[in-house]
């Protein structure tokens, strides 16, 4: 009963609990990842004494590892430990396959960094010398072991010591040779390097004394992204570059465009030769993969136009397995020589998982959204609490998905920027009957009087009283962005870009509450009639089911608000780059609960069925905690990882992080695992 719950004394208690013997860590141990796999894939190489062990590398940090040929990948570190580092360049010492390099850039900025392990890569130390470049080419000398060549945003540096140490060898504060971006060594001669900037190519043949600008052919202020040399006739050069493919019979002294690659497939990243066949040759474009035949003079797309490829590998024992690094797709692999794919993800997950829905039918059914996957992404479903994943995203259109959630009947809804998807069966249909427009109340027409007569006195004519018609709003179309949704009872309630819907219905149609205030509003949730909403600035408060509305005004230090709710007894959350507040008379008073030591919160959320708030913040921290309402405890998890959000299944817990996918509690995995033997 909530009137048996006293809530004068939860601040007290919770500021108190944190120093309380009665707190208590519910795992200090990582938690593991599983998936769903794929996502976006930058660099494969292998070992080049065991064409069966492969490295591969992603856009968070991240180097997987496999030992069957790409069939199994798992986690081997991450670099930097750093989640915004792209790993586009992975060299195995050829010398010395337990010495690994990886050359990486950083998202958003110009730093990044070298990275050598002497233990396949188990683990990682900067490079000083190279210490916060962006590298953006690796290479390894053919003819002459222990000599490797990269590429920065400064120019060209090499080693000859295996990458202990390097030095610059193109013109230090060079205002032409800079931000290099592809590098080629001659494949007997490594005096002779080959550099592609974002401007044009450039060639030395004395270990960099001298420089010259290879530039007869190539149309001017062309980006150059990938050199690669023929090994048996090094007069033989291809280069690849914003402006098209372009080839060298002269060592690159002139340059002719190669014909029959479309110019909006012109962004080739990378450029790769059959090692056995020179005549083929691979393009991996922004609109999928070439290959030539012939080499060069034609092309054919051997995937669809969707794909964008960043790195090919061949297996130089069997030069029919081919394998791709793409975006989105993750990892995919042929065995007849790139003309047919099929992707080889198990294991590797770059996922920014947005939105979590467990089925309120089947215990242990979780659906997740996915944003920035396109055909690939939209929503997974797993039948197992997370072990498993399948994708179900027929009907969305490749649309990124925002939020999900589900009505009272079962129905899972999905959010995304353009409109409301319901899940009927395996499609999803897009919501047509969305109205934007508030009831309207109109007077009827003027009835005419009528005579009433009273004992006693006169007769006179009198008009009827009006009654008051509500005017049903035709529909609209709707094309908003759905930021989150919340069901309350039979009502399900969304946060849009074009305000708060409603729907009575499952889903199957949405009407505009009766105070939207006229803006965007991103997050909301419910418990026991009582619906808590939020825009990035403002807080709308309903406490009758949403039929009426009232303003909140938020916590004065809190900049921007990212998620909030309402807990079983009547409180109300909310947080942001502040931290977590609470308010226990309906948003009049806040007052921050510091001692969760949550800054930057992402997500807030009441368990129901546990009586307990979940809180988890960006990259401020890896620890979730958790808020039990009833006996006043709390608890914390060391998950390993950034969350986004944390959610239970049945008798574990689920947390979705920035980039990785989803991680699950260690002990419920092994428990899984042991069951399953």
């Amino acid at each position: 009963m909530r009137h048996l719950y006293r809530r004068t004394s939860f601040l007290a208690f919770l500021t108190a609990l944190i120093f309380s013997p009665a707190r208590t860590q519910a795992s200090a141990s990582d938690w593991l990842p599983y998936g769903p796999d794929g996502g976006d894939a930058r660099a494969l190489a292998a070992d080049p004494h065991d064409n069966q062990h492969l490295y591969l590398g992603g856009v968070n940090g991240w180097v997987y590892e496999s030992h069957n040929g790409g069939a199994q990948w798992k986690r081997l570190a991450r670099i930097g430990k750093r989640d915004n580092l792209v790993v586009d360049n992975i060299l195995v010492d050829p010398t010395r396959p337990s010495r690994v390099l990886v050359g990486a850039w950083a998202l958003g900025n110009s730093d990044g960094g070298l990275f050598l392990s002497e233990d396949g890569g188990v683990s990682w130390k900067e490079v000083s010398d190279l210490k916060g470049q962006s590298v953006l080419a690796l290479v390894a000398s053919p003819s002459d072991p222990g000599t490797f060549v990269a590429g920065t945003l400064k120019g060209v540096y090499k080693t000859t010591d295996s990458g202990a140490h390097w030095k610059l060898i193109s013109p230090e504060g060079s205002m032409e040779l800079h931000e290099v971006e592809s590098i080629a060594i001659d494949p007997k001669d490594p005096k002779i390097i080959y550099a592609g900037t974002w401007h044009l190519p450039w060639k030395t043949t004395d270990d960099g004394a001298h420089w010259s600008n290879i530039k007869e052919g190539v149309i001017d202020d062309s980006d150059v992204f990938s050199i690669i040399i023929d090994p048996k006739d090094p007069s033989v050069v291809y280069a690849s570059a914003c402006s098209g493919i372009y080839k060298s019979e002269s060592a690159g002294s002139l340059f002719h465009k190669i014909q029959g690659i479309p110019s909006t497939a012109r962004r080739t990243r990378v450029l790769m030769q059959d090692p056995e066949h020179q005549n083929i040759v691979f393009a991996g474009t922004t609109e999928g993969l070439y290959r030539t035949t012939d080499a060069g003079k034609t092309w054919t797309r051997t995937t669809g136009p969707e794909l964008i490829v960043n790195d090919v590998y061949i297996d130089p024992k069997d030069t029919n397995r081919v394998m791709l690094a793409t975006d989105r797709g993750g990892v995919l692999v042929s065995n007849d020589d790139g003309a047919s794919f099929r992707p080889t993800n198990s294991g590797f997950s770059s996922r920014q998982i947005t939105s979590y829905v467990e089925d309120i039918r089947t215990p242990g059914t979780i659906y997740v959204g996915l944003v920035n996957d396109k055909a690939w992404g939209g929503v997974f479903v797993s039948t197992n609490g997370g072990l498993n994943w399948a994708q179900k995203n027929t009907g969305l259109e490749a649309h990124d998905v925002f939020s999900l959630g589900q009505a009272s009947d079962g129905t899972v809804l999905a959010g995304t920027r353009h409109g409301i998807y319901r899940l009927d069966g395996e499609l999803w249909t897009k919501v047509e009957k969305v109205s934007l427009e508030l009831p309207v109340v109109e007077q009827p027409p003027a009835a005419k009087p009528v005579t009433v007569r009273k004992k006693g006195a006169a007769a006179k004519k009198v008009a009827p009283k009006a009654i008051p018609v509500k005017k049903k709003p035709a529909p609209k179309p709707f094309d908003g962005t759905v930021f989150a949704f919340a069901r309350d009872g039979e009502q399900v309630f969304a946060a849009t870009s074009d305000g708060i819907l409603k729907s009575v219905d499952g889903g199957q149609s949405w009407n505009l509450v009766t105070d939207p205030q006229g803006h965007v509003w991103y997050t909301i949730a419910s418990s026991k009639s009582n619906i808590f909403a939020a825009s990035l600035s403002k807080a709308s408060y309903s406490t009758d089911d949403g039929h009426t509305w009232s303003s909140i005004t938020p916590p004065a230090e809190l900049t921007q608000i990212a998620s909030v709710s309402v807990d079983g007894f009547g409180g109300l959350w909310i947080g942001g780059r502040e931290g977590v507040y609470l308010s226990e008379d309906k948003g009049v008073t806040w007052q921050i609960v510091k001692n969760l030591f949550m800054r930057d919160v992402n997500s807030i959320f009441y368990d129901e069925r546990g009586q307990r708030i979940l809180i988890t913040a960006n990259s401020s921290t890896t620890i979730a905690f958790s808020a039990h309402l009833p006996d006043r405890k709390v608890s914390y998890w060391n998950t390993g990882w950034n969350l986004r959000l944390l959610r239970p299944v049945g008798d574990h817990m689920v947390g979705a992080t920035l980039f990785d996918g989803i991680v699950i509690q260690p002990e419920m995995v092994n428990s899984a695992e042991v069951a399953k033997h």
